[in-house]
């Protein structure tokens, strides 16, 4: 009796499990009718048994409880991403460091140059991000009432510390110990759209003006003219100031048409920036910016076309009131391995390096600014080599002007000589030549020489 039981004990828990795996419940029957015939279970406990073989397990017919179909957590067919019922999550990043060396001139009074980007009176090494600082993105997108809807985070942290005076994330460096680096949350924006109507973003996001100089500046992936080497910040110059003005990311409501034939336009209202180096302003409207781009092929050779513009009226505090604005238009086409880039700017009321710096004498009288680079980059395998030159000059607003700030930039320019190569999907390795130049209307000089040698990953 007690080897029956035991027996029989056995055999209950050898069927529970064979009635929870739908590979093994379509043979338990024929196990259950063995042992009734060799009178290991009674009439009463076959039957039993034999009931609960017929009822499938609730875990294998529709699993936990607790899931559901629109739970399911599904892998996006690219990048880090996730389906979450009806919602995808997407993750992406950068990381970048360089070790960078800039050799500036000796200071004099000939080497003065007021809004200068070459280093002038060191010579200091540094271990920093590039033009890019690092940055993490999280986006969440659906599609709902028949409208494709996301919502986009950029979170930008350098790996240098910052002083947090004067530019918060982006302020000036301060390598002691004991430190944070700077943490710049650059995008924070809403998409809404749906074929046939475009997409319109509201938020904090890229500019459209000089976008796509910058985008396409091979320095985006490196240091390009380091500036504040001794007391790195978050990110190099690049070529900003030697080329193009930077777009700056900046809070705006934006529409951007379907594309076309491989046109795209976009059209936004963005938030008035005031002056960095004039009077108080109270601004009254809000700035506009444009862009047109045409993406495609001519002659079947792969051509980008675009054509940006911008305008803002300045209210200053006590007047005159004045109003910046400018263009920039270029081209990129690639041909086999080689990929070509022209681009040129032309403003007033704008500055150089960035928006509003420089941009008046200080009472409302406008200074003009115009500029360009061009560059080339070939890719042979893994191996790319790339170069370019480019300028910036910012004329004076009359001859008062000229006689009150004599050593007011003319020019910045610089030289970049680049070698890539692909260690992987993920990372590049990058070396980098730079030469920068800074002319004065009064004729001062200065001019610093710069290697950079580090490695950008992207995921």
């Amino acid at each position: 009796m007690g080897r029956k039981m035991l027996l029989r004990g056995a055999c209950a828990a050898v069927l529970l499990a064979a009635t929870a795996s739908p590979a093994m419940a379509g043979s338990s029957a024929e196990l259950l009718k063995r042992l009734h015939e060799k009178g290991i279970l009674t009439d009463d406990e076959y039957q039993q048994l034999l009931k609960q073989d017929d009822v499938p397990s609730a875990s294998a017919a529709s699993g936990p409880s607790w899931v559901d179909d629109k739970s399911i957590v599904r892998v996006n067919g690219s990048g880090l991403g996730l389906q979450v019922g009806d919602i995808a999550l997407k993750i992406s990043g950068s990381v970048n460091g360089f070790y960078v060396h800039d050799n500036g001139d000796n200071p004099g009074p000939t080497r003065t140059v007021v809004g200068g980007v070459a280093t002038v009176g060191s010579n200091s090494s540094a271990i920093r991000n590039g033009l890019l600082p690092g940055f993490l993105k999280i986006e969440a997108s659906t599609t709902l009432d028949g409208w494709d809807v996301g919502a986009h985070f950029g979170i930008y942290p350098g790996i240098n510390s910052v002083s947090y005076v004067g530019g918060g994330a982006n302020s000036g460096g301060n390598p002691r110990a004991l430190q944070t680096s700077g943490i710049d949350f650059r995008q924070t924006f809403l998409t809404f759209g749906r074929k046939g109507f475009g997409e319109v973003k509201i938020g904090r996001d890229i500019g459209l003006y000089g976008s796509e100089q910058i985008l396409n500046d091979i320095t985006l992936l490196s240091s390009g003219t380091p500036a504040g080497n001794v007391a790195p910040s978050n990110t190099t110059l690049g070529r900003i100031g030697t080329g193009y003005i930077y777009t700056d990311f900046q809070p705006q409501i934006t529409y951007t048409t379907p594309s076309l034939a491989g046109f795209q336009a976009s059209v936004g209202i963005f938030e008035p920036l005031s002056s960095l180096t004039g009077p108080a302003e109270s601004n009254k409207q809000p700035g506009f910016q444009a862009k047109l781009v045409y993406d495609g092929k001519l002659g079947g050779v792969a051509t980008r076309l675009w054509l940006a513009g911008i305008t803002q009226k300045h209210n200053v505090v006590g007047g005159p009131d004045y109003t910046g604005s400018g263009f920039d238009t270029g081209a990129k086409v690639t041909v086999g391995p080689v990929t070509l880039v022209g681009t040129y700017y032309d403003g007033s009321g704008l500055g150089t390096t960035a928006l509003n710096l420089f941009d008046t004498d200080g009472l409302g009288n406008k200074r003009d600014s115009h500029g360009f680079y061009l560059q080339g980059l070939a890719t042979f395998g893994k191996v790319s080599v790339a170069g370019s030159y480019g300028e910036s000059n910012l004329d004076y607003a009359n001859l008062a002007d000229a006689v009150a700030n004599p050593a007011l930039v003319d020019k910045n320019s610089s030289w970049v000589g680049q070698v890539r190569y692909g260690l992987n999907s993920w990372v590049t390795l990058i070396s980098e030549y730079v030469h920068t130049r800074s002319k004065a209307h009064n004729g001062n000089k200065a001019s610093s020489n710069a290697i950079a040698s580090g490695a950008i990953l992207f995921f």
